[in-house]
């Protein structure tokens, strides 16, 4: 009976407003700036990330960029170490713990990224610091905009966007900046001298900037952002999530400071919707649990400081559990919990130690095969190889390089000394003698190895094979 009402209820709704509803304007939303434990921890969160993005490219260590990812050189520099094409195993690696650590946070404590790291969240904000700055808090905000067109509001709103595009653009300048080396482009941006690339990267990235901060906002969080469409999927009755107690707030109903709410039958909300609010994607979170929800907290925040200033206990809004609020037995450390955080920790120790015991040199050999073999003026089997000696390291280092596998085996390169600089790739010819008698076989197996000579535990080994005349067995 009560699917068959909803199917009628359904039936009855004009498809006009249907259409309405699915293509509705978007109502700009004015959050309320909120203070609190939560929103100090997510202004701190925000400008230390700010941070790192913004002075990291700025950074100097042995006379270069710190943070440089120099892809006409296929170098990638962090800070004492240099990355290649080569290295791209680590790559992988961080983003299998990237995605583990999305895996464990969420389960655990839902959206923490969301609410505190994501760039779309921390340039939001930064957006709305200057938002407020300039135009004042949100009741004044909401009365600028429904004043008729004014100097004064054109000089408010103009001030706002100058600011924000000058923000949008030290953005796009520092994000091209990780790319070409900053302090080169910063030259060559005075007379604005930059390649075709750098300038559509430039502006590309600040446009973004301004668009997704300035204007789309929530709306990347809730329509473009599929993380917001597929936590569900990691979320269960023990997740810490921001919710509205219902057992203590309902009934909602306004009231004076310490009157007796239980006589009128009422809950503790007192129904101000400063919970909706602060909310910077516009929802009500005495709804429920919503995907619309970034887990900022803003909603505990001002909640809490109502409820001070009524004399109520705090925790109206609060992270709990969906057993919790029911009243049921909770367990936030549970086997799923502990599965992720130990793969978390065990990928995590595995990069450490790959990182650590990772050799800053590399060696690859091919082999000429324009010619099999050849007989020397001495009598012996030569084999000709291309060996390509890369550097990873920081700095120039020379090198030892010794062949073994056949007995007798000799090592022939016109250079003497095989010095390699930093970041460099050294395509070093040589030739290998070996004497008739000491090939056993057509196709034999040797090793190259490379040796740097003030690092001698700096070793790396790679085979090649040797060929020889065909061997008669009597």
């Amino acid at each position: 009976m009560n699917a068959e009402n909803k199917i009628k209820n359904t039936q009855a709704i004009p498809l006009d407003e249907v259409q309405q509803g699915l293509y509705a304007k978007r109502q700009k939303i004015y959050p309320r700036q909120v203070h609190g434990l939560f929103a100090s921890l997510r202004i701190t969160s925000v400008l230390a990330l700010l941070g790192i993005y913004y002075i990291f490219p700025w950074l100097q260590w042995d006379g270069r960029q710190a943070v440089l990812f120099d892809l006409p050189a296929r170098q990638f520099y962090i800070f004492g170490w240099v990355f290649w094409p080569q290295d791209f195993i680590y790559l992988a690696f961080l983003l299998i713990i990237a995605g583990f650590s999305l895996f464990f946070f969420t389960t655990l404590a839902g959206r923490l990224w969301c609410g505190y790291a994501c760039p779309q969240t921390v340039w939001t904000e930064t957006f709305l610091w200057i938002e407020h700055l300039v135009e004042g808090d949100r009741a004044k905000q909401m009365k600028l905009d429904k004043e008729p067109f004014s100097l004064h509001k054109l000089r408010v709103k103009a001030s706002k966007h100058g600011l924000w595009i000058v923000f949008s653009l030290i953005t796009g300048f520092t994000f091209v900046g990780y790319f070409t080396p900053i302090r080169e482009l910063t030259n060559n941006m005075i007379p604005f001298n930059l390649s075709g690339w750098e300038t559509f990267w430039f502006f590309f990235y600040s446009f973004a900037t301004y668009g997704n901060a300035g204007f789309m906002r929530e709306q990347v969080c809730i329509y473009m952002c599929p993380y917001a469409r597929f936590q569900s999927a990691m979320f269960d009755k023990d997740t810490l999530i921001i919710a509205y107690d219902n057992q203590r707030g309902e009934p909602r109903g306004a009231r004076r400071k310490g009157e007796d709410y239980q006589t009128k039958n009422l809950g503790e909300c007192i129904n101000c919707t400063m919970c909706v609010q602060v909310c910077p994607t516009g929802i009500d979170i005495r709804d429920g649990l919503q995907y619309q929800c970034i887990g900022c907290s803003a909603c505990i925040d001002v909640c809490d400081d109502v409820m001070e200033k009524m004399d109520y206990p705090k925790g109206l809004i609060r992270y709990t559990t969906d057993n919790a609020i029911n009243g049921k037995p909770s367990r936030i450390l549970r086997p799923r919990i502990f599965v992720y955080g130990t793969l978390l920790m065990i990928l995590f120790g595995l990069l450490i130690y790959s990182i650590s015991i990772r050799q800053p040199l590399q060696l690859d050999v091919l082999r000429d095969r324009n010619v099999l073999y050849r007989e020397n003026n001495e009598g012996l089997i030569q084999n000709v190889y291309m060996l390509k000696l890369i550097n990873k390291d920081v700095h120039p280092h020379i090198y030892t390089i010794t062949v073994s596998g056949l007995e007798g085996a000799q090592f022939e390169t016109d250079k003497k000394v095989i010095e390699v600089e930093s970041g460099s790739v050294l395509d070093l010819p040589v030739r290998v003698n070996v004497a008739r008698e000491n090939i056993p076989l057509q196709s034999n197996t040797i090793e190259f190895t490379m040796t740097t000579q003030d690092h001698a535990d700096w070793t790396v080994t790679e085979d090649a094979r040797f060929l020889g005349p065909l061997v008669v067995k009597h």
